[in-house]
């Protein structure tokens, strides 16, 4: 069998920006959140950037537009535009964005993928852990329209002919909730094809639940996965697959459980190429964050069985035996909140060695 390629993303952003230059962020005055680096300080985010580029030497780099949607953007109270950002003036901020990526990755071997969270990301407060939405995102079809409407921020007009095939190898669609978001957002790629046709994309869902190996909504991996791959009508068929923004330990298990699923699809011949594998887990080690306070908190393992090897060995595990499954394409792993570039760089030389 031949061996799987495993490629290096990113860590957390928002998290990196808060940990290592002092950067905070509150929903009441940073609606937008690492995505409002691009207005308030360019300069700041492309040394955050750079520290996964140079330091940790990522393969994949994420864009800071995890948090972008027009409803944001007209939150956010700039001198310019004191009643907040409107939507014509939404595309020179999210060129900057692509620009400093681009910047970041310069003299590197490395790619860059376009950050765009769900719809719960976006709202206040925060519910991509939850998946409980508002009555006017509450189901498929109005999801796909607002991911469509989102995605189309980021059209050839909008990047001024220079269009999202030539600046990002990746699209990912990260920390997706609920079924329903899953379906809307393949659809919503391929009602965009105009402008992401050619660009490759992966689909990343969020398990958050402590003691059930399912999405916020209840659906089960299986269900999950045929979502992300099977054919459907008007949605385009993601490059890859995966997990993210979850607890480290949960992930042994999940993986187990998407790697069943394909190979089920497989063998029953509901799909015919093997997708990647995207798992970019929690770098905590302990810490939950506190949607109240908007704060990380430590929390004490009171059973004693928590796995006290460190992140990058226990991650890089995970790795291995999903590559050994030959299940996947590829695989592309990194971290997600509290992950640091240093992480990133030990996780590396971790799998290096391995």
């Amino acid at each position: 069998m031949a061996k799987t390629p495993i490629l290096i993303l990113d860590g957390g952003l928002g998290t990196s920006l808060q940990d290592h230059y002092n950067i905070t962020f509150s929903s009441d005055t940073t609606p937008l959140w690492s995505s409002h680096l691009m207005i308030s300080d360019p300069k700041t985010l492309l040394s955050c950037q750079r520290d996964f580029t140079t330091t940790a030497a990522v393969d994949v780099l994420l864009t800071a537009t995890y948090q972008v949607s027009p409803e944001g953007f007209q939150r956010t109270k700039t001198p310019s535009h004191p009643s907040g950002i409107p939507r014509a003036s939404i595309a020179g901020y999210l060129r900057t964005a692509l620009d400093v990526a681009e910047q970041a990755v310069q003299d590197t071997s490395a790619s860059v993928a376009l950050s765009l969270g769900p719809y719960g990301a976006c709202m206040i407060p925060g519910q991509e852990y939850s998946g409980k939405y508002d009555g006017e995102h509450d189901d498929e079809e109005k999801l796909w329209r607002w991911h469509t409407d989102r995605l189309g921020l980021f059209d050839d007009e909008a990047m001024e002919g220079k269009g999202l095939r030539e600046r990002v190898k990746y699209i990912a669609m990260e920390t997706v909730p609920r079924i329903d978001e899953v379906r809307a957002v393949r659809r919503a790629v391929w009602s965009s094809k105009g402008f992401c046709e050619g660009v490759p994309f992966w689909v990343a869902c969020v398990f958050p639940v402590e003691d059930k190996d399912t999405l916020p909504d209840g659906s089960t991996v299986d269900e999950v996965v045929e979502a992300m791959l099977l054919p459907i009508e008007g949605g385009a068929t993601p490059w890859g697959i995966g997990i993210n923004c979850t607890k480290l330990h949960k992930l042994p298990k999940l993986v187990g459980l998407f790697g069943d699923a394909v190979g089920r699809l497989l063998r029953e011949g509901r799909i015919q190429e093997r997708p990647a594998l995207v798992l970019y887990p929690d770098g905590t080690q302990g810490e939950v964050y506190n949607t109240a306070t908007q704060t990380w908190e430590k929390v004490q393992d009171k059973s004693g069985t928590a796995d006290s090897r460190p992140w990058e060995v226990q991650l890089s595990q995970v790795v291995n035996d999903a590559a050994a499954t030959g299940r996947f394409s590829s695989i592309l792993v990194g971290g997600c909140c509290k992950a640091s570039f240093n992480d990133i760089k030990r996780l590396r030389e971790q799998l290096r060695q391995e």
